[in-house]
């Protein structure tokens, strides 16, 4: 019972890894792109519903997330004014959500096996 507990707090410290990755890359993105008002709380508004889109995309299927993810990420884009054509801006948000999900699946599976659950 134990591993239980250890293994569904160490999931939702995951979870919370997984948009602390989204939201970095989405401000170094935005810095990178010459994005300098309110850096951090665009940021946030984009790594939300870049978050979300992955999150509907994983509760209906796995592949999900990497269509709703950038889709949320180039339909949130479009609304800060960020000089980017449309491909680049699905591109940048498909390599966030790579990114960041491998980052964390990586760690995830790396902590299931500390605890022997994996």
């Amino acid at each position: 019972m134990l591993y239980r507990i250890i293994t569904i707090v160490g999931g939702l410290v995951f979870v919370v890894a997984l948009f602390a990755l989204i939201w970095f890359f989405c401000k170094k993105f935005l810095e990178h792109h010459g994005v300098t008002d309110q850096v951090k709380d665009r940021a946030t508004v984009l790594a939300t519903w870049t978050f979300a889109g992955i999150s509907v995309g994983l509760v209906f299927a796995v592949v999900g997330a990497f269509v709703l993810g950038p889709w949320a990420f180039y339909r949130t884009l479009r609304g800060h004014g960020v000089e980017l054509s449309d491909a680049a801006a699905v591109w940048w948000g498909l390599g966030i959500v790579l990114a960041s999900l491998g980052i964390t699946a990586i760690g995830f599976f790396g902590f299931l096996t500390v605890v022997g659950a994996y």
